[in-house]
């Protein structure tokens, strides 16, 4: 029998600790659990986050660890979830925007979908990189240096980012394949 504990990845899900698209977080999840690894909630608080299904108050989830106490170390990728709030959250905290940027520096996985890379531009690792994301952060990302495209998913390097939920299949895809490297 094959030990397969070493090919067990953890995964950090970021979020602020509201306005969270409840889809796009629940379903990467799903994706990294059913790929036979380990998802962790990681939040600029404490307690719950409050998840939203567009406008409407949806489920709360509890954080496994906060931002401040994270390290990139410990982690085999990152996901960043969208919803409008949530993002725009992230970019204001400064451990945050730390945590993405040490990150994408690592080299390893980040993948943001929707509204997610509003926290990609604050944490300056865009340049010279080419994402997709909800059609109105086009201007923020080209403003940032990037290169926008309307595609469902686009991979460059290690940022995998998708537009929005009906991209969920194909970015759920592209983050279990980039574990599985």
């Amino acid at each position: 029998m094959t030990d397969t504990t070493n090919s067990r990845r953890k995964v950090a899900f970021l979020v602020a600790t509201e306005g969270i698209e409840q889809v796009e977080l629940t379903e990467p999840w799903k994706a990294v659990e059913d790929a036979g690894h380990q998802p962790v909630l990681v939040s600029t608080e404490a307690g719950e986050v409050q998840a939203f299904d567009h406008l409407d108050k949806a489920d709360t989830f509890p954080v496994d660890v906060t931002v401040a106490e994270a390290e990139v170390g410990d982690y085999d990728a990152l996901v960043l979830p969208g919803g409008v709030a949530n993002p725009d959250a992230l970019r204001t905290d400064s451990d945050a925007v730390s945590f993405v940027r040490t990150f994408v520096e690592s080299g390893k996985p980040v993948a943001a979908i929707c509204h997610a890379p509003w926290t990609l531009v604050e944490a300056d690792v865009v340049r010279g990189r080419t994402l997709t994301s909800w059609p109105s952060l086009q201007t923020d990302l080209r403003n940032a240096g990037a290169t926008w495209e309307d595609r469902e998913v686009v991979i460059d390097d290690n940022l995998i980012t998708s537009r929005n939920p009906d991209d969920l299949p194909a970015f759920g895809k592209a983050l279990t394949e980039a574990l599985s490297r």
